[in-house]
């Protein structure tokens, strides 16, 4: 309750515009009767409501430490597309002309200007290039739905190779394979049967002194080795899923 009264003071003021010193009256007379309570209430604390106090802090601490660790991956992340920008790049592999292969490669990344793990890996073990290959982004934005004409947007960044975005609402179902077969996007027409879709599996190494306590970032990389399988999640067909580890320091 007593929460309560000041985010009620919070709208009194700046929503409703009442008068401040009406404002500062009214939310001292409810803290004093919540405080009160609250004081009378202290005394639960020894006698069991520590575990429900415990408990709220495990799970806040839990999931502070997930955002947080996410944060510092995507930081990562953007630091590395700032020294290797994904068109530069491309330019650079076409004027070295690759081995190409037939088929289309389709890698999954969370940054449309970053060049994926997953790709330079590829490259570094296999030694080819696929004829078409694809940087897709998945989106979610905060509406329910998304309608199919705004499902999907193609940009060409070099002859062979495109940047895809697909947008889906909280509420839609996540079907990438689908998506792109439903959609049809003009420029692009996928065969699924000829398509590889390569993911990034990040092993996530602690490092002291980064961003969090060290425990925190243990903590974080224990979480993310147990996320559910990616693949399932996007209705990927297992016999055409490649994943490819990456080290990330934090």
């Amino acid at each position: 309750m007593l929460i309560t009264t000041f985010l009620t003071f919070f709208v009194v003021r700046y929503a409703w515009h009442y008068n401040w010193l009406l404002c500062v009256f009214a939310t001292a007379f409810f803290f004093v009767i919540d405080a009160v309570f609250f004081s009378a209430n202290l005394l639960k604390i020894v006698e069991g409501g520590w575990f429900p106090l415990v408990t709220g802090a495990v799970v806040f601490t839990i999931m502070a430490t997930w955002g947080r660790g996410w944060e510092m991956m995507l930081a990562e992340a953007r630091v590395r597309a700032g020294k290797t920008p994904l068109k530069p790049y491309l330019t650079s592999l076409l004027e070295r002309s690759p081995v190409r292969v037939g088929g289309t490669a389709i890698f999954l990344t969370p940054h449309p200007e970053a060049v994926p793990h997953a790709l330079v890996n590829n490259l570094h073990h296999n030694r080819v290039l696929h004829e078409r290959v694809i940087f897709l982004t998945v989106v979610t934005k905060e509406v329910p739905w998304v309608p199919d004409s705004e499902r999907v947007t193609v940009q060409p960044l070099c002859p062979g190779c495109y940047q895809v975005t697909i947008v889906y609402g909280f509420k839609d179902e996540v079907d990438l394979p689908q998506t792109l077969v439903t959609c049809k996007p003009a420029e692009l027409a996928f065969e699924p049967s000829e398509t590889s879709w390569f993911l990034s599996r990040a092993a996530l190494v602690p490092k002291p002194g980064r961003g969090m306590a060290l425990w925190r970032e243990r903590l974080f990389a224990v979480m993310l080795h147990n996320v559910g399988n990616v693949a399932a999640f996007f209705k990927l067909p297992a016999n055409r899923v490649i994943e490819v580890g990456a080290r990330v320091e934090i």
